[in-house]
């Protein structure tokens, strides 16, 4: 699973003002060794059958995360978790998978029921469309979003959800969105890419696909540079986030866990879990609270690390 624009900055600010030493201080410890993460027993599924929890981003004080049905069409909604541990469902028909939140606060999601991404205006309103369509052709179906700083959007869209619309592209790829709405294919040689985010700085893309691997797109003017290897032999590899040191947080979808690694692709620590996982954003009132989502579960484990949002 990504970051937002003013965390971003925020960092960026922190770096100008204060050093690369001074902000690794300040902004914690990344976890080491064997770590477990809590289930929120509040978070029930709200359908029938077998559900997946996706998509989590931290906004406002609360954790916002899609809700969707396994199987065609994959019905989804967006539930909000607040302080408290109160859970209220906030977009009923939404047909999301990934969430994401601009610097101007709207709810970005990766939609496979209209094959898009759109996003949400904070005030409430209707949803705007932010890529619709690639040469003359809908997505598959979008998956996870990282914004950069200066608005540009990178997803995922592999063809996990596919059937949930007519349509679709040759290519399981990696689109970048630019500022000017103009749609662009990053990386089109990978099966079912996945998982996607930004390094602090916004130099580096990572993404992670069906093969195991997580691939590092170095960023210069703006634009992608095609991937190289970080980390082989993951375990179904899904969303992932990044802390203020630019360590990546990867969800293992069917190993029941997180991992920790550093930028230079180093293991440091694992988060494990009782379900599958999905995802994983920081959050809590001092950013230091990771949120997990997964097979019908949401867990939290506090570290000592702030870190993105989504």
């Amino acid at each position: 699973m990504t970051m937002t624009a003013t965390f971003r900055l925020s960092i960026l600010a922190a770096l100008l003002l204060t050093g690369p030493a001074a902000l690794a201080a300040s902004c914690g410890q990344a976890p080491k060794g064997e770590l477990a993460a809590q289930r929120i027993a509040a978070v029930q599924p709200s359908r029938e059958g077998a559900s997946l929890y996706e998509g989590p981003v931290w906004r406002g004080g609360a954790l916002y995360f899609s809700d969707f049905a396994t199987s065609a069409p994959f019905p989804s909604r967006i539930r909000k978790l607040s302080s408290g541990d109160s859970v209220v469902t906030v977009v009923e028909d939404s047909g999301s998978n990934g969430l994401a939140v601009d610097a101007r606060g709207a709810l970005v999601a990766a939609t496979h029921k209209d094959k898009a991404v759109a996003a949400y205006p904070p005030g409430g309103g209707k949803r705007v469309a932010v890529a619709a369509s690639y040469m003359g052709a809908v997505f598959n179906s979008p998956n996870d979003i990282a914004i950069a700083a200066d608005g540009t959007l990178y997803f995922t869209d592999p063809d996990y959800q596919k059937a949930a619309a007519p349509g679709g592209q040759p290519v399981t790829g990696v689109y970048r969105v630019g500022t000017n709405g103009d749609v662009t294919l990053v990386d089109g040689s990978r099966r079912n890419p996945n998982g996607i985010a930004l390094s602090p700085a916004g130099d580096t893309l990572y993404v992670t696909a069906a093969d195991g691997a997580l691939h590092a797109h170095a960023i210069a003017d703006g634009r992608p540079a095609p991937g190289r290897l970080l980390v082989a032999g993951l375990d179904g590899p899904d969303g992932m986030t990044v802390d203020c040191h630019g360590n990546l947080y990867v969800t293992e979808h069917s190993a029941r866990r997180l991992r920790v690694f550093s930028p230079r692709g180093g293991e440091l620590a694992t988060i494990r879990v009782d379900a599958n996982v999905t995802n994983a954003a920081f959050g809590g009132d001092d950013g230091k609270t990771l949120f997990i989502t997964g097979a019908g579960a949401i867990w939290r484990v506090k570290l000592d690390v702030t870190g993105a949002p989504y």
